[in-house]
């Protein structure tokens, strides 16, 4: 099989939480030799201990090294370990790294081409930027949380940790461009994002509408802001999302569920007016799906050229044959339990298939401290010193 991506690339890993670990994963998964660094009393982050389905699916496909960064031996120890890698990343909050002495200046000093990637809550400046943030706070204020919801009824959270996840993948996005960079100047560079910046990116056309228009988007609910049809409707045994906003797609939908009449309604012969009247065209098409079953109204509309597809819950999800034919879950070896199943990477590429399973499931505390020191060159009387001194 050919060589991943990032195969011969080293990371230093000392994320917490979920948004730097959201960015080491995409290294991880494509090829990079990742070292989990935590204190040698750690017992789990803020996800928990590492046998839990939160850290095996942010930490899958890493090693584990104790290093106590406190003492004067670890940190000894930790530049040693800088001047052999290409990448650190971590996702303290701002001060911490400066009070421990592993900020980017320090560690350009020993390692002039290391890649330092930093996620924090507020950005690396600002009059915030010295808070401790987590998702639901940066869902608040970034807007997102009042946009999300049913109209009148407050703001809503999103049910995943999306300011995290996404501050990592555009932390992991901008790590690749810092290593393509460095190809061509030799030299290393921080990069850094928090949940702010990425959640007021992550608006897309919502931000826009208000920075461009000075419109502010409100809550819409289960309908898209800006189009109709598109949204939530009824069938005869359950719910379906659909989209037909464009003339050709609501001539197709009309015809296709037995009522052209629909499209020939003059409260409804174009976008603007199909937004314009989006109460009664919401009614006027629930009225019809919800004579028909979820199973045959999704063949008939998809058929149609419009797209349409049944609402899950999350095993549902996991079950269907798309879902099954893209092989979405892949096992992980554990030591515990034998095999687990974890997500993989979304990323498809044609020269570098996806691996049947994944080469390690996340490392307990310092699990790999000792192979990884012999790896990189220590003698077992050195290791043994480190562990005595506290620093491993």
């Amino acid at each position: 099989m050919a060589d991943k991506p990032l195969s011969g690339y080293r990371v230093l890993d000392l994320t917490i939480a979920r948004a730097g670990p959201t960015a080491v994963r995409l290294l991880a998964d494509w090829g990079a030799e990742v070292i989990r660094i935590e204190a040698p009393s750690g017992s789990g982050d803020f996800t928990g201990d590492s046998n839990n389905p939160d850290s095996q699916n942010l930490h899958r496909n890493k090693r584990g090294l104790s290093i106590n960064l406190k003492s004067q031996e670890g940190l000894r120890l930790f530049m040693q370990l800088v001047e052999k890698s290409d990448i650190v990343v971590e996702n303290f909050r701002k001060d911490v790294k400066y009070r421990l002495g592993i900020d980017y200046d320090s560690v350009k000093r020993i390692n002039p081409r290391i890649i330092y990637g930093s996620i924090s809550g507020y950005g690396q400046s600002g009059p915030y930027s010295d808070r401790p943030a987590v998702d639901q706070v940066i869902q608040g204020m970034s807007g997102l949380m009042s946009i999300t919801g049913e109209p009148g009824e407050g703001p809503m959270r999103v049910g995943v940790a999306i300011s995290d996840t996404s501050a990592g993948m555009f932390l992991g996005q901008g790590i690749l461009l810092a290593l393509l960079q460095r190809e061509k100047t030799g030299e290393g560079q921080w990069v850094h994002t928090s949940l702010l910046e990425a959640m007021l990116a992550k608006l897309d056309f919502q931000g826009a509408r208000y920075t461009m228009n000075g419109e502010v988007p409100s809550q819409e609910g289960n309908n898209h802001p800006t189009n109709a049809p598109m949204g939530l409707f009824e069938t005869s045994d359950g719910l379906v999302n659909l989209a037909a906003s464009t003339g050709k797609m609501f001539n197709a939908f009309a015809t296709a569920v037995g009522h052209p009449e629909l499209a020939k309604d003059e409260r409804f012969r174009s976008a603007k007016l199909r937004y314009k009247n989006r109460k009664a065209l919401w009614n006027a098409v629930n009225a019809i799906t919800r004579q028909i079953a979820t199973a045959e109204l999704v063949n008939l509309v998809n058929e149609a050229g419009c797209p349409c597809g049944p609402v899950y819950s999350i095993d549902q999800a996991f079950d269907d044959p798309q879902v099954r034919a893209l092989k979405m879950t892949k096992p992980a070896p554990h030591v515990e339990r034998g095999k687990i199943d974890l997500v993989r990477s979304p990323i498809n590429l044609s020269a570098v298939p996806q691996d049947s399973e994944f080469d390690r499931s996340a490392p307990l505390v310092g699990e790999h401290s000792d192979e990884i020191l012999k790896d990189l060159g220590f003698e077992s009387a050195e290791i043994r010193a480190l562990r005595e001194a506290g620093a491993i």
